[in-house]
């Protein structure tokens, strides 16, 4: 028999369902604000660290969020997080003794997300066992479950609005401390950077600061300056020199910039090198170290005394000549392997002296690797890092690790490729596995990012790899960073496009050294040798031409399918798109353009030589009459380094005047002298 209700009935039971329902939803639904509660004891690092986490969580919710001490009052609907360390924070504290959270003090860059309750309230507990590993378990929560990109400024990825509810939507969680405790990034050949907003050669404050705040949430947990330091290039070299002729560092921004590294918590290395225009020495001191000892320890003493890099944390040294970076060659007849047994032991008092318990890292780069197999050794309290050739690769690999804590020194991005990224996911995980399982190089990386934003995939992937090397896998990676900003069917697109951008950088190629190539061209169809400031110039030299011509033609037929791929993901974005456009289309159609320039070059070099061997003159004519392609495909290397960027917020990165000042740059006057030279050979 079926039982019949009256409308009232009805009613009442309708109304018993909903509060049911309420019930079993919890108390999150019902939540007004959010209180984050920060130790008492909080030092800087952690307080900005909570106000970031404050900011992540107003992307994505709309309720209230605000930044409280213990024992503040907390009303009953808040949803609460608990933050901290056992050692700043009393409720921490207290939540380790009474066994509700296990964390031990003695696993520092460990952390721990849990739910928990505060008073009546339900409570997020994220904590770590110091302060770096609260930093990394905070960020960790920012991107896993608030879906906060930690490249946002730079990608333009924006998180999705959330309810409390998504917030509470977690298994409780250990946040491991990284394989590599170190991990460090090195802020080298930045010009694009430092020069595409405001003043030319300095960073503007927000393209540093939004620097900084990105690698923080990547795990680098240091920085090395350099070129912020004021690089003798700036300063001495001519193409700089008439770029910015009055050029001079700013001591009290360096200053600043140190200071903001701390605050984010991340600790901040230095090459102690000698050139900087915050103090330089004579650079013809730097190449006898038994007859200027005293110089190179007055200068280092300078720094220690007078300039902002008294606050330095890591102590960096290569084994070179402290002026440039080239290879030490004595003018007074010293063994360079032994003047930096002494230079190293020499340096490193002055560190214990005014800097006791601070680390010191030798970079073996370049021939400091050879040396260091031929007997090179510092004192035994150096770390030593092993240098890649500048694509990711080792040329040499050490002899022995002879018992020292060993790192490596891995390039993102290299001067020879600094304007179009050569993404190697494979090669970060085959190579740092490596170096791990059979050297133990593992207790520090140095990480080369050049002008960092187009270098974004590998910086990703030493820090991931770095962090936890079991688990990173290459094709995984790949799949995973770009779904994360594309479409599944755009971001296949995206990554066949990278690993031929990869393929056409074979053999340490890259955007720059072309540049190099055509001006060996160019020099060759001109007759005129290729003046060097400083240098002794290079004869114009047909062999050089032609032993580029075939890998060159190998490129652009990768380069074609690498631009080819790009364009396929764009359009299955509809075009619309920027991220994608600027990291996966754009990087192709530049590299292209070079290429498609430089073909014709050697087009007309070949023809030149045909001339030269067969007296004909039509081998002329036809070189002659390839210049108008010739400068039509300037202009588009011009146009699309101009404009290309479709982005405002990007618009002035690859302007010319913006570029490093590596290896020159074609013009219309290189045309115009090598038609002048190709008629005067018609006569």
């Amino acid at each position: 028999m079926i039982k019949k209700y009256s409308k009232i009935q009805y009613f009442l039971l309708l109304c018993v369902s909903i509060a049911l329902c309420m019930g079993c939803n919890g108390k999150a639904e019902n939540v007004s604000a959010v209180y984050l509660i920060e130790g008492d004891n909080a030092n800087k690092i952690e307080t900005s660290t909570i106000q970031d986490l404050k900011k992540d969580i107003e992307k994505v919710l709309d309720e209230e969020v605000v930044v409280v001490k213990e024992n503040s009052k907390i009303p009953k609907n808040a949803l609460v997080f608990i933050l901290g360390t056992p050692d700043n924070s009393t409720v921490v504290e207290n939540m380790v003794s009474e066994g509700k959270i296990e964390i031990s003090r003695l696993k520092p860059g460990a952390g721990i997300w849990a739910k928990n309750t505060y008073g009546e309230n339900d409570a997020i507990v994220i904590i770590g066992s110091d302060v770096q590993g609260f930093q990394y378990a905070i960020y960790d929560f920012s991107k896993d479950i608030l879906g906060v990109d930690p490249l946002e400024y730079w990608t333009g990825k924006l998180p999705e609005n959330k309810s409390v509810e998504d917030l509470l939507n977690f298994l409780p969680k250990t946040i491991a401390a990284p394989k590599v405790p170190i991990l460090t990034y090195f802020e080298n050949d930045v010009d694009e950077l430092a020069n595409f907003r405001g003043e030319l050669l300095k960073y503007d404050w927000e393209s540093y600061t939004e620097m900084i705040n990105s690698l923080v949430r990547l795990r680098y947990n240091s920085i090395q300056l350099f070129d912020m330091l004021g690089r003798p290039e700036f300063f001495i070299r001519p193409e700089y020199k008439t770029l910015k002729p009055d050029y001079q560092i700013d001591i009290d921004y360096v200053d600043k910039m140190i200071d903001y590294a701390h605050e984010k918590g991340m600790k901040v290395a230095v090459d102690f090198a000698l050139g900087y225009q915050i103090h330089p020495m004579d650079a013809d001191k730097a190449d006898c170290w038994k007859e200027y000892k005293a110089d190179w320890l007055k200068a280092w003493r300078y720094y220690f005394e007078h300039t902002p890099l008294a606050k330095t944390d890591i102590f960096i040294l290569r084994p070179r000549h402290q002026v440039w970076d080239w290879e030490y060659e004595s003018t007074c007849g010293e063994s360079k392997i032994e003047v930096f047994n002494e230079v190293y032991e020499a340096f490193g008092a002055l560190v214990d002296e005014y800097k006791p318990n601070s680390n010191k890292v030798l970079v073996c780069y370049s021939d400091g690797m050879e040396m260091w197999n031929n007997g090179f050794r510092p004192p035994k309290d150096w770390t030593v890092l092993w240098s890649d050739h500048g694509f990711g690769e080792f040329e040499h690999l050490p002899n022995t690790t002879d018992g020292y804590d060993f790192g490596t020194y891995m390039h993102a991005g290299y001067w020879l490729n600094h304007t179009v990224h050569n993404p190697y996911p494979e090669k970060v995980e085959s190579v740092m596995k490596e170096m791990f399982q059979k050297y133990d190089a593992d207790n520090y990386c140095l990480v080369n990012g050049q002008n960092f934003r187009p270098f974004l995939l590998n910086l990703v992937a030493y820090s991931e790899v770095c962090y936890d090397p079991d688990a990173f896998h290459a094709d995984t990676f790949y799949k995973d960073w770009t779904e994360q900003y594309f479409t599944p069917k755009a971001a296949l697109h995206a990554v066949k496009s990278m690993k031929l951008l990869n393929e056409a950088q074979e053999g340490r190629k890259g955007y720059v050294e072309h540049l190099w190539e055509i001006r060996e061209a160019v020099s060759y169809l001109s007759n005129a040798p290729i003046k060097r400031p400083g240098k002794t110039p290079v004869p114009y030299d047909y062999d050089r031409v032609i032993s580029d011509v075939e890998n060159v033609k190998r490129v652009n037929a990768v380069l074609q399918k690498s631009l080819s791929e790009a364009e396929l993901g764009y359009e299955i974005l509809d075009k619309n798109d920027n991220f994608y456009h600027s990291y996966i289309l754009l990087p192709a159609q530049l590299y292209s353009d070079l290429i498609g320039f430089e073909i014709e070059l050697h087009k007309m070099a070949m023809l030149k030589k045909e001339f030269e061997t067969t007296k004909d003159i039509q081998y002329l004519n036809e070189a002659i009459s390839l210049l108008p392609t010739a400068k039509k495909k300037l202009d588009i290397i011009l146009d699309r380094r101009s404009s290309g960027e479709i982005d405002d917020k990007w618009k002035n990165w690859y302007a010319i005047a913006n570029r490093r000042q590596n290896n020159g740059f074609p013009t219309y006057e290189m045309l115009s002298a090598i038609e002048a030279n190709l008629n005067k050979m018609t006569l």
